[in-house]
């Protein structure tokens, strides 16, 4: 594959980043992640910025004009990912609606659904959460026990969900739930579109370690949702939920953030001492900063690999889970090593007056913990890779996880 840009994909970043600096300039700094009270500011100045990438034509760019989309291509949408994350331009509440829910509504949903979902996706009005994991069903997705029966032209709801991110402010959820017990398991479960404002859903936040309340519990009690809800047929949750995986592992692109983080890194290295010199100065920092810098880049190649196989009109696949591996471990790494540089300062958090950039990397090494988690384990993308990529039998593939 040519990484290069064409004329026409270096036009597309001239126009895009003047544009993108000029909404900067005039909204100002985002709310930071320590200003945890101020979650309501930070979703409300999400959906500005998404409004003002609707309006002006930059969001959905892969998505189709008439949902609201730019119908561009995979790399305008690589290059419009990298400059935001860059500049830390807009906090994304609406991750699992642009990685997971949109994909699989213009894959599986009617028109109507597509009518009524897609635009309000792409200007912010609407944000999605992801009911999928519960206490007895996290990465055997298939055991979920959440009940949906047939009452009319209605199904009721009764269960429970848990580790559902953003569902304290969102006003969607993709939902699935079992709709036949007599079956064998991947076979009795039903996709549904759910309003989080539907009487019968309880949201309970629960605070991490970061000190945010990301991930919540959601219960169901004898919530009732139309038949006209569902995404598909009934039975068809189990394909519709391997479909939204594999979309929300080809998501976004990480590149931007993490070259913003790698920036951080030798910053921080600059500013802290070893042996009464600037860290940056010591031939071993120097090296891992180098190792960091080449992982990175190694993200971007690999990613614009895994997107150049959609170019293709091929489907997503396992290549999906080496960057979700390969990205969530770099990360974990990275927030450690920002940690050995801190050196006792490590041990200050946010609202110490000798924490180091006030306890941001404190914040960033707590949180990578869940990345390795989230999306499916590591574990799991492991096994993924053993299984479906190296063609291992599945007990040598675990043996080798477990090592």
């Amino acid at each position: 594959m040519d990484f290069n840009l064409s004329p026409e994909e270096e036009a597309f970043r001239q126009e895009f980043v003047p544009w993108l600096e000029g909404v900067i300039a005039e909204k100002g700094k985002i709310p930071t992640f320590k200003d945890a009270e101020a979650l309501d500011e930070r979703v409300a100045w999400y959906r500005e910025m998404q409004k003002k990438l609707f309006d002006a034509g930059y969001a959905g760019i892969t998505w189709p004009k008439e949902y609201g989309g730019r119908g561009g291509t995979l790399i305008e949408s690589f290059i419009l990912d990298e400059e935001i994350q860059k500049r830390a331009a807009v906090e994304n509440f609406n991750g699992i609606g642009f990685g997971m829910a949109g994909g699989v509504i213009l894959a599986f949903g009617t028109d109507e659904q597509k009518d009524r979902y897609i635009p309000a996706m792409l200007n912010g009005s609407e944000i999605w959460c992801q009911g999928f994991s519960e206490p007895n069903a996290g990465s055997d997705l298939a055991a979920l026990s959440t009940r949906a029966v047939k009452d009319g032209d209605d199904y009721v709801i009764n269960g429970q969900k848990v580790w559902t991110s953003m569902a304290q402010m969102a006003d969607q959820c993709i939902l699935v739930v079992r709709t036949d017990p007599d079956v064998p398991k991947h076979k009795g479960l039903s996709f549904f579109i759910i309003d989080m404002k539907t009487p019968g859903i309880d949201v309970r936040p629960l605070v991490q370690i970061t000190g945010d309340a990301e991930f919540n519990e959601v219960y169901f009690d004898d919530m009732r949702v139309p038949r006209t809800q569902m995404l598909g047929e009934e039975g068809d949750g189990w394909k519709i939920s391997i479909a939204t995986l594999m979309f929300e592992r080809y998501a976004v692109s990480q590149y931007g953030s993490f070259r913003r983080s790698i920036d951080g890194l030798f910053e921080l290295a600059k500013n802290v001492t070893r042996n009464g010199r600037p860290a940056i100065e010591d031939p071993v920092i120097r090296q891992k900063l180098g190792q960091f810098h080449i992982e990175v880049e190694i993200l971007k190649h690999n990613t614009m690999r895994s997107r150049s196989k959609l170019l293709k009109g091929e489907v997503p696949g396992p290549e999906g889970s080496i960057e979700k591996l390969y990205w969530s471990e770099m990360n974990k790494a990275m927030q450690e090593f920002a940690m050995e540089l801190e050196g006792p300062y490590h041990q200050l958090m946010s609202g110490s007056k000798w924490a180091l950039q006030d306890g941001m990397y404190q914040f960033a090494f707590l949180r990578s913990r869940g990345n390795t988690i989230e999306a499916g384990t590591s574990e799991i993308q492991k096994n993924i890779i053993g299984e479906r990529v190296l063609g291992l039998p599945k007990d040598a593939a675990r043996a080798a996880v477990k090592k």
